[in-house]
């Protein structure tokens, strides 16, 4: 059976390449890739680009995916850190799931709770959300601290996705 993993983005504003980039790497990995939002329909980049939302976070279970992984951008901590978000994430770890965060987004995992005592990064913008959260921040352009890879922004994107697969892989 395949692996299968779900990409959060902002309804409106995610950042193109952080999505388009890994979504491609782990589709050519064999991973299915399913895209959520928080509202169905076509969602739309920063820089123009639409994604169709197969679901919305109200209707996810973590329990389906190997992986849950968090696009960045200027909408995401606008959609994106919110209760419903935080609670499906919560679950994914507990269910040992693989977590991804890129751009801005790995602040929606601290403010989940899920990066205390944690090595991670994040765009430079959220630094300090990340150390109010308890994550170690590394300032690096990625950080993978067991089953949670996080990446500081778009120029990481194929490293970012690669370390995924690889965890996903085993």
């Amino acid at each position: 059976m395949p692996k299968k993993a779900a990409m959060f983005i902002a309804f409106q504003g995610f950042r193109d390449e952080e999505y388009l980039e890994p979504k491609k790497i782990l589709e050519e990995a064999g991973i299915k890739v399913v895209t959520v939002s928080t509202s169905r329909g076509l969602a739309r980049g920063k820089l123009g680009a639409t994604a169709e939302v197969d679901l919305t976070a109200d209707e996810i279970d973590p329990a389906d995916y190997d992986a849950l992984m968090l696009v960045g951008g200027p909408g995401t901590l606008e959609h994106l850190d919110k209760p419903k978000v935080h609670e499906i994430f919560r679950k994914a770890a507990e269910l040992g799931k693989t977590l991804g965060a890129i751009c801005i987004s790995p602040v929606v995992l601290a403010h989940a709770g899920l990066l205390k005592g944690k090595k991670a990064t994040v765009f430079p913008d959220g630094a300090a959300a990340l150390e109010k959260g308890g994550a170690v921040y590394t300032a690096q352009d990625l950080s993978t601290d067991g089953n949670i890879v996080t990446a500081d922004g778009p120029a990481p994107a194929g490293k970012y996705a690669r370390a995924l697969v690889e965890l996903l892989k085993g």
